[in-house]
């Protein structure tokens, strides 16, 4: 199933949205373009605006200022406010809402009006993988398969743009991987422009062609993945999309002086730096230099937490070592080039 239709096929671009409940600032000033067909994860955490973006786009809430455009066609600007039933916007909510006293089929074919077409409710089941279930009531499924049947019933109308509120919260860790990589799926078959909230990093770069980072109201940065996590535009994004050791150094140009020696950086600075080292860029070796304080076994590796001489915390993610907490060991940081943060930016 794909979208149909010139208007369907442009970008949706957000332009300077505002919006304040009874004072605060609840989104502020955000810009955001997300291209046609593509998929956008909203992430940041709780209270950082990102349920209140989507509402707006949905047009649940009417926003203070700002533009809302998909293609040509206007959403919202101050002239313009397009009622939600007039976007043609698809929505999953966080816990599903399916109708519990309908079935399977009665449920996707609720948003196709009183007479929905068989054939069409008969499509999307088969599309999300559930066409001999429709008979169903949701309460006899498992939670992915209800979480697809809301999937199914958001994709039936053909939506312009679909929005997904946290749509795996609900879903334990094991079958949380294996849904979002079905929906992935799906969604790249529907080729339907979508943006979903989540406060779940791992979740959004899986997901995401594009991952805006929301904090306090504010799109601090918007990028695909690999660019989030290699170059973030702050410290805060650093920690926020992985682990990170904000190491102190001192910049002088293309490179800084750390207590792991000297460190190329990607952009020339001068002074005090706090330098990004991901934990997989430091290796541990024998030596007195850090005690180890925590090993999470994850399996394939560990996060290993280390404590240096001073005081300092850092995280090391290394192949399976054998070692355990209190044993005493020398790091050794890859000479990769990174980020050299200003020193006023390390806790921020």
């Amino acid at each position: 199933m794909t979208v149909n239709g010139a208007e369907h096929r442009g970008d949706l671009v957000l332009g300077r949205l505002t919006k304040r409940f009874d004072g605060p600032i609840v989104v502020d000033d955000v810009s955001l373009t997300v291209p046609a067909g593509s998929i956008c994860a909203l992430l940041g955490p709780s209270g950082s605006g990102k349920t209140t973006l989507l509402r707006l786009i949905a047009g649940l809430e009417l926003a203070d200022s700002g533009t809302i455009h998909l293609g040509e066609r206007v959403f919202v600007d101050r002239a313009t406010n397009l009622p939600p039933e007039k976007r043609r916007i698809g929505m999953v909510f966080q816990d599903w809402a399916l109708f519990p006293h309908l079935s399977v089929a009665d449920n996707v074919g609720f948003g196709l009006g009183k007479h929905p077409n068989p054939a069409r409710v008969a499509e999307v089941l088969e599309l999300v993988g559930l066409a001999d279930l429709g008979r169903r009531q949701p309460g006899t499924l498992s939670g992915g398969q209800q979480q697809r049947v809301a999937l199914a019933r958001a994709l039936a109308p053909e939506p312009t743009v679909l929005l997904m509120d946290e749509p795996f919260s609900n879903l334990d860790v094991a079958m949380r991987a294996r849904i979002r990589r079905e929906v992935h799926a799906l969604l790249r078959g529907a080729g339907v422009t979508t943006i979903f909230v989540t406060h779940d990093q791992e979740e959004a770069f899986v997901l995401g062609d594009q991952v805006a980072v929301m904090r306090e109201g504010r799109i601090v940065q918007a990028a695909p993945p690999r660019e989030l996590y290699e170059h973030p535009a702050d410290a805060w994004v650093a920690a926020f999309v992985g682990q990170a050791n904000l190491i102190p150094g001192q910049a002088a140009g293309a490179t800084a002086t750390t207590a792991f020696g000297t460190v190329p950086l990607r952009s020339s600075a001068h002074g005090p730096v706090s330098v990004l080292v991901r934990p997989e860029h430091l290796i541990v070796e024998s030596g007195q230099e850090a005690e180890i304080t925590f090993v999470e076994y994850f399996g394939h590796d560990s996060l290993i937490s280390c404590r240096l001489a001073d005081g300092t915390e850092l995280y090391v993610r290394s192949p399976h070592t054998g070692l355990s907490e209190g044993d005493w060991v020398r790091l050794r940081c890859v000479q990769i080039a990174t980020i050299g943060f200003p020193e006023s930016d390390r806790y921020c």
